[in-house]
Formats: structure tokens, sequence, C-alpha cells
């Protein structure tokens, strides 16, 4: 898909969109709905297009990818592992040693260019052109979310900065609190991209220019919540996705460039030292995250379509459209995981965890400890790093079964042996953490323990019934009188 409008569309031909005709209000009350079909409640969980929403004439598209099937589709594919054995294929693939193998390399080789971004010249998200007085974000559908929210936040914008430096971008999503008709905060969080470059921009006495997409191609936009390393440039992932390059076309403004098919741009300038109190906000925790003073965006110049489609999203208690990408992200990036950690054969994140709070991991255990070394590996990966509970398994458990794994973790484990302590860098938005962005976590080793971890009892066989007598009970089952 290439844009936005196309998305729409494969979702309504799909069965997954309905489109809502009587006029809502963007102040809690698009939110009060999506919250409800997300959770299924009288309502069946779709991507929601509200045509007419009060104070504006631009729609309101939100929970594209509010489901497993959604994101499948929104990506192109029938399930998202296809996608991760298309990266595995990647990451699997041998440098070339000699001539044969680098002229066998060749097609994968334009392959991947391919998915390199393509810059153009013109491009639909500039058809209309705002600068001055005509700046006026009140113009947009911007939802208020949730009671205590401290104002409209615009909560699905894909942020294009570069690194002052080394010029490298990035595209992330950060939530910005309309404070104006042409200013907002930029929450950039400590540990991401974005606040990076404003603290080089900072230490050189510069501000840094942004531009907020809103309203991109699907792979665009899931690639810009994808947790990349640094200096990897997201797009890149998306074309990946994609399978062909992002078209992209400078800004009007700022010395940016934009996806070309996009709906809404917000061009602008953030001075580190701006600084405004921003929140509080409804979050993905299911709890407010608390206010704090952030840096301004100031707008300079809005372009955008003719006849815009504004995108969103909604966050707040599980389960929630942001649940389903990130258990996207967790399946794209298994082989990633897999690649460093050989003995990894799972992992999952569940969604009550918001992402950060606890992690199932089934390994191949092979040595006295193992489960303990894989938990600090984990901690020393990346966003990874927030992860305040990793629980530790055998093989044989099924990680997907909630049931199963409270069952043989509860069985398997002695607390005071098996729980790991540490301390170190815990996320933005945990409100529990005994300090702001540092606090501590714990691992949860329930592997079965070896006599050189100190267990010198015999470890009991779980109840199974035999094949043999399974099948001799299915021909029974009916006979009995028993359904079948």
């Amino acid at each position: 898909m290439n844009n936005l409008r196309e998305w729409i569309q494969v979702l309504e031909d799909a069965g997954e969109l309905r489109r809502v005709q009587t006029r809502v209000s963007p102040y809690l009350e698009i939110a009060e709905i999506t919250d409800r079909v997300s959770k299924e409640q009288g309502a069946p969980n779709q991507a929601l297009l509200f045509e007419q929403v009060e104070g504006s004439s631009i729609p309101v598209f939100i929970n594209a990818f509010g489901s497993r099937r959604r994101m499948a589709l929104s990506l192109g594919v029938s399930k998202i592992e296809e996608h991760a054995e298309r990266l595995r294929a990647v990451l699997d693939q041998a440098p070339p040693e000699g001539l044969a193998d680098k002229l066998r390399m060749l097609p994968k080789l334009a392959q991947m260019a391919s998915w390199m971004p393509k810059k153009v010249r013109q491009a639909p998200c500039q058809e209309v052109v705002l600068q001055g007085d005509e700046v006026d974000l009140s113009r947009l559908p911007v939802l208020t979310t949730w009671p205590q929210d401290a104002g409209p936040f615009i909560t699905f914008p894909l942020c294009v900065t570069q690194d002052p430096e080394s010029g490298r971008r990035n595209l992330g999503t950060y939530r910005l609190q309309v404070m104006g008709p042409q200013m907002t905060g930029f929450h950039s969080h400590l540990h991401k991209d974005a606040r990076r470059h404003l603290y080089k921009a900072e230490q050189r006495g510069e501000r840094i220019p942004l531009a907020v997409v809103i309203g991109a191609d699907p792979a665009t936009c899931f690639a810009s919540v994808v947790p990349a390393p640094p200096d990897v440039d997201e797009l890149l992932i998306a074309g990946f996705l994609r399978q062909q390059g992002v078209p992209l076309v400078p800004c009007k403004t700022v010395p940016l460039e934009v996806p070309a098919t996009a709906e809404i741009v917000l061009e602008g300038w953030v001075d580190p030292q701006d600084l405004r109190r921003e929140g509080p906000f409804g979050d993905h925790t299911g709890f407010y995250s608390l206010a704090d003073d952030y840096p301004v965006f100031h707008v300079e110049c809005i372009t955008h379509r003719k006849n815009p489609i504004y995108h969103t999203t909604l966050v707040g208690r599980p389960p929630q459209e942001d649940c389903w990408m990130t258990e996207g992200i967790e399946r794209l990036l298994l082989p990633v995981l897999q690649k460093q950690f050989p003995e990894i054969l799972d992992y999952r994140m569940p969604f009550e965890g918001v992402a950060h709070n606890l992690m199932y991991v089934r390994i191949e255990k092979a040595y006295p400890g193992h489960a303990r070394k894989i938990m600090h590996a984990i901690w020393g990966l990346g966003q990874a790093m927030f992860t305040k509970v990793i629980v530790v398994v055998d093989e044989e458990v099924d990680i997907h079964d909630d049931q199963e794994v409270a069952w043989k973790v509860l069985n398997h484990i002695d607390p005071q042996r098996d729980m790991e302590m540490t301390m170190g860098p815990t996320e933005v938005l945990d409100h529990a953490s005994r300090a702001a962005c540092y606090g501590s976590k714990v691992g949860i080793d329930a592997t079965r323990k070896w006599p050189e971890e100190g267990f010198t009892r015999d470890w009991p066989d779980e109840i199974v019934m035999s094949s043999a007598m399974k099948e001799q009970v299915q021909r029974r089952w009916q006979e009995l009188g028993f359904s079948s």
C-alpha cells in the first residue's frame, strides 16, 4: 500500500472498517467509542472512519492496526511471521567469499537497494501549503482522549528529526500536546533518539528542525514505532516491509524530507531550552503519565492533501491498538533476537505488561545459570532494558498460554533461590519506580534446576496421559455418551 487511502480501502474490502457518518465530538466521545470497539464491548473490533467530526471538516481514521488480522492486512501479508521469515533470510545470508558467491548476491543486493527511500520533487502531501497566519492547528480534529488529559494530543505523529552532527535521520512517534494554534509540546523521552538529537543541539547552542507526518502508508506508520538501533533509518524498515522504497519530498520550510504520499505534514523548529509544562496524559499503561517539562514545537508551516484524512490512535488500559502493534514488533524482531541468542526459542510480552513490565522467554537450557545469562542479556538490549519482570521457562512450556505459564512457573520456583534482582534504567512512564527513570527489575528462573545450581532432589514428571490411552479413550468417548 502506497498511502493511507489505499490502506482504508484494503481494510474496508476485508470487512475490517466501519464508517461512522453521525457527527461526533473529538472531545472524549471518539475515544470512548473507540475504547469500546477495541475491547469489543457491544460492537465488533474494527477500524473506524469518523466522517463527520465537530469543529473540523477533516475525517478521523483510528484503530487501523487494532487486531492481529488488521496488522497483517495492513502490512500486506496473511500473518506477521511472513515478514519475520523474510528478515531471517536476510540475517542468515553469509558474506560472499568468492566471485561466484558475489555474483549470486547481486539479485539480493538489488532487491535490498530497492528498499531505500526515493526522492521526488512533487508530492500529494503538498497540494495545500499554509504559512504565517494561515497555520492553525485548531483546524485539525485532534482528540482529547481521557478526562484528565491536559488538552488535545496528536497521538500518532511520525516525527522526523536528524542528528545535528551526522545528519542521520530518525523517524519516531512522540505525542504532541496542542498548546496553541501554532505550538505543541514535544514529548521526547529521555532514552529516545530525538532526545539525543536535542541534547546535541543544546550543546551546540542550536535548535533542531522537526517535521511531523500525520497519515502515512501503513508500513511507514508501523516502522515509526519499531525500536530500531540508534542511527538505523526507520524508513529503510518501512521499505523492507513495503518491498519498495518510501518516496520522500523536501519540506517547504525546514531541511528535512517527509513521505510524499502523507495526508498532513507540520513543519517547524524545537529549541531544547524552550520548555513548557506538558501533560498529564492518559497513557498506554492505563494510568495518566504525570505532567513534566518538555520542549516546545513551534509550527511554521502546514502542508496537506486536498481533503485530508486525520490518522490517530487511542492509548489506554489494554487491550488497545498499541497492544497489537507491540505484538507485531515482537513477532517481527524474533529473528533478530535469535541471531544474537540462538538458545531463545520464543518470547512474548503479554498485553497486560504494557510492553515494558513483563516478558516471557522460552529457552533451550544448555548449562547452569543459563536463564540468568538470558535475563541480563535482555536488560542490556536497547529498549528491552526497561523490562521490569523477565520470566524464563524451559522449551516445552507454551508461553502463548497464560494458564500454562502461571501453572509451570508457580510450580517450578523457589522464590528466594530463583529470583534475580538488579537495578537499572526504567521506562519514563513507570510510575512505581523509586525515582524517575531508575529502579529495580526482577528475573524469575522457572526452568528445571540442575544439580550444579544447588538442586539435589528429584524433579518430578508432569502428569500426562499416554498417547495410546488418549486414542483408546477417544474411541470410547462417544460410546459412553459424551459429545465429540
